[in-house]
């Protein structure tokens, strides 16, 4: 498989990593779906263009061009399951409101999945790994920050309505808590946008392997909920009048995260 994923080096010690925001199937996956999954529904959609000021910070940017419902770029090659409560796996079998994704008998067989595990997530951690030794080397640390987005209510994921912002630091495991704090500071002085601290997305694969501060690997997780800047219903369209204020938050989150200079 060509053109796995996109990725543009930066100049300063920040990558933003995008595992979810791929809209590409494979023959195997395509041929399968139930026709619910058709749309797609459970992409981060639209990720790229709400960081898009990224190339303006001067940012590394990895984004995966595959869907989740293929490979599972933040969950384990192993598949060990990252939370008590409901979730998907490596292999998502399931669409997050726990229908089944694919027709009876119409999953893509083992070494399908073992091919995609090869072609897919492979490269991209290759990839966002040699680009965090990169900028250590050079700026003695790096920052990951991990960017996703959800529907703003999935019952079988979690009960009532996420909050905007929900960050995670691996339960304070993975960024520096100085880092932590100030990011926390920020979000508190703000009054538009609802935020928790490693609440029901505490970070998952990307954020628990590769954040670890005594190494000089500081890495955070957003999870945000697609109502601050789209529609959440078919077909799902960018709403740049919710997304314009988003991202000045967003783009003063990244900065204050590259104002703490590792320090």
């Amino acid at each position: 498989m060509d053109n796995v994923l996109n990725f543009t080096p930066g100049r300063v010690p920040l990558l933003i990593s995008m595992p979810h925001p791929g809209t590409c199937l494979t023959p195997a996956v395509a041929a399968g779906l139930v026709p619910e999954a058709a749309c797609l529904a459970d992409t981060d959609w639209h990720i790229a263009q709400l960081y898009d000021f990224a190339a303006e910070l001067g940012a590394s940017v990895l984004e995966a061009r595959y869907s989740r419902y293929v490979v599972d770029l933040n969950r384990p090659a192993d598949d060990t399951p990252l939370y008590a409560t409901a979730t998907t796996g490596l292999f998502p079998d399931t669409l997050f409101d726990g229908r089944p994704l694919f027709r009876e008998g119409l999953a893509p067989s083992a070494q399908e999945r073992s091919r995609y595990l090869d072609d897919i997530w492979t490269p991209y951690h290759q990839t966002l790994n040699d680009e965090l030794q990169r900028l250590k080397a050079e700026f003695g640390y790096a920052l990951l920050w991990d960017a996703h987005s959800i529907r703003s209510e999935v019952p079988r994921l979690f009960e009532g309505r996420l909050p905007d912002l929900n960050l995670g630091t691996n339960s304070g495991t993975s960024c520096d808590p100085a880092l932590a704090a100030q990011l926390q500071a920020l979000c508190a002085q703000q009054k538009d946008y609802s935020h928790v601290f490693n609440g029901r997305f505490k970070g998952g694969y990307i954020t628990r392997q590769y954040g670890d501060p005594q190494a000089g690997i500081h890495a955070v997780q957003l999870e945000l909920a697609q109502c601050t800047y789209m529609d959440e219903t078919e077909p799902f369209g960018f709403r740049q009048d919710l997304a314009a204020p988003t991202q000045l938050l967003l783009k003063s989150l990244l900065q204050a995260a590259l104002g703490w200079k590792g320090r």
